[in-house]
């Protein structure tokens, strides 16, 4: 799909090019704006199924680890507060894609199970991340790929020896 180019006008060339406010970190801007684009297009991907952004990193935990998961095992895969993870399967199970039932060893904790419409989905949640990821990947050849994934994963790696943001 090409966009149409605009041509630059005089107002265009007096205003000063956007700068962030951190000038010291072009590299982090540039993963804000991706991280931003890809959850955008990951939302228009996950609509049609009837998930938001988020909710089928829940149901891939479910299907790899489950089929039932208690509620504070997620937070720990996912990395994120429990009130979060409690909103989304509220909605993920009003939606009807998961269930949420008391355990019956600790009747303090909560497990998750994909419902039957949830299990069904594993197809569409493939097919929907694997055109996010040719989207998102055109242009680029193999081993430029694989650079990506391998900078991207010491990114990550830097990152996650914050104990703030560690998993």
């Amino acid at each position: 799909m090409t966009k149409p180019t605009k041509e630059p006008t005089a107002t265009d060339a007096a205003r000063p090019a956007a700068r962030p406010t951190a000038g010291g970190g072009p590299v982090s801007l540039a993963l804000c704006r991706v991280a931003r684009l890809h959850r955008t297009v990951a939302a228009a991907l996950l609509r049609d199924l009837g998930l938001y952004p988020g909710q089928e990193l829940v149901m891939m935990h479910l299907w790899e680890s489950g089929p039932v998961l208690r509620q504070s095992d997620l937070v720990r895969m996912l990395g994120i507060e429990p009130s979060t993870l409690t909103k989304t399967l509220q909605r993920m199970e009003q939606a009807g894609h998961v269930r949420r039932l008391p355990d019956p060893t600790d009747g303090r904790a909560v497990l998750v199970e994909p419902s039957d419409s949830g299990a069904c989905m594993l197809a569409e949640v493939d097919r929907a991340w694997s055109t996010l990821e040719q989207e998102s990947l055109t242009g680029l050849d193999e081993t430029q790929r694989e650079q990506l994934l391998t900078l991207l994963g010491h990114v990550e790696a830097n990152l996650s020896t914050y104990s703030t943001y560690s998993t």
